[in-house]
């Protein structure tokens, strides 16, 4: 794990490689715009610049190449922007300043989206899914204070989302590097950093291609299912649903709900609704609980490593709601493909074709289109 203080010879071995050897010998930036408006207070936060477009939310995640081109490719997405976010430096930013390691910058991309095609909960968490939050100041390759990840937010409704996600995600790691604040100031990056993987095909990126294919073709907003308050959890499950779901419980093999179920439907999460599983991907296991050969959408469910109980697994929980789903095993002889997820049915609500269009999930009726 690479903490503050990082060997000056790996340092100096990684920045060959990557997007610090990819920016070398471009051309500099002539002229340094800060962003327009003012300082203004956030209930005595440290004060911001004031960015007035309702719905955007900027990004620090590695090299901002391939987090820009991420958050193009999902749809919803109006604009985006690659700059230097939150630096403690009073000068203009620029890449060649930047590097230098001592502005306190980070390497930002400015998203804008339309609310009404996607929700600032799904932004975030395709965020987290590709980024790294156990390291500091380092993301993929790239090593440096300008790779830090960062969330930093422009509104008070922002920020509630913003704070809310993150401490789902703070919960999914022992260590979480990510700053999560108001917005300080921010420079647009050079003309030649703009949509770089656009001009540059072939270019460095840290974020695998088939990640931002993923996140071209979702259809569930995880902010269509957000988690309740710990309290309204509580009331809503029978104590065994509790234990699997909020304690990492399991439930015994052979005696649950939908074990051996075959009907044509969905399975969602029993604390939020969001869809998980289908049915036409559920095969019959010896195992004695539900298994599914994959979710619906890949990024709906979030993979853990698991060294409970003496053993070295993959535990499976949902995106949105962050309940204890079962783990994922590989290498299955019963599964068509070699992968079984094996989950627990109290943390599942089976909804049936029938019912699908009345109980808000006819957009997935797709999945069973011969």
């Amino acid at each position: 794990m690479y903490r503050r203080v990082l060997p000056l010879l790996l340092a100096a071995a990684l920045l060959l490689s990557g997007c610090a050897a990819a920016h070398k010998n471009m051309p500099q930036k002539t002229e340094s715009k800060e962003m327009a408006g003012h300082p203004s207070d956030m209930s005595g936060e440290e004060s911001m610049f004031m960015d007035t477009t309702e719905n955007v939310i900027y990004l620090a995640g590695g090299c901002f190449w391939g987090l820009e081109q991420l958050m193009q490719s999902i749809p919803g997405v109006l604009d985006t922007e690659s700059g230097y976010a939150n630096g403690t430096c009073e000068a203009d930013a620029d890449y060649q300043t930047v590097c230098k390691g001592n502005t306190g910058f980070r390497e930002t991309v400015r998203v804008e989206y339309d609310p009404e095609q996607i929700s600032l909960d799904a932004l975030l968490l395709a965020y987290f899914y590709v980024t790294d939050p156990t390291v500091e100041n380092r993301q993929g390759n790239d090593i440096g204070s300008q790779y830090q990840t960062g969330v930093y937010y422009t509104n008070e409704s922002a920020k509630e989302t913003v704070e809310r996600i993150a401490e789902i995600e703070r919960g999914r790691s022992e260590k979480f590097f990510v700053e999560i604040g108001p917005l300080k100031n921010y420079y647009p990056a050079e003309e030649y950093h703009q949509d770089y993987l656009e001009k540059n095909p072939n270019g460095y990126c840290h974020i695998p291609k088939a990640e931002m294919e993923l996140f071209s073709k979702l259809r569930i907003d995880p902010g269509d299912y957000q988690k309740p308050a710990a309290e309204s959890v509580r009331d809503k499950l029978t104590a065994e649903q509790y234990r699997v779901t909020q304690e990492s419980g399991t439930e015994r093999p052979f005696s649950n709900e939908f074990w051996n179920q075959f009907e044509k439907g969905i399975y969602v999460d029993i604390v939020t609704g969001e869809p998980l599983f289908s049915s036409t991907d559920k095969f019959e296991s010896g195992c004695g609980w539900p298994a599914f050969t994959k979710p619906i959408e890949e990024p709906a469910v979030v993979e853990l490593e698991d060294l409970s109980h003496g053993m070295r697994r993959t535990e499976v929980r949902s995106r949105a709601g962050d309940s204890h789903l079962g783990h994922v095993f590989t290498g299955d002889p019963e599964s068509p493909n070699g992968v079984r997820y094996c989950i627990n049915s109290a943390s599942l609500r089976f909804v049936p074709y029938a019912k699908m269009e009345s109980d808000g999930y006819g957009y997935l009726l797709y999945l069973f289109e011969e």
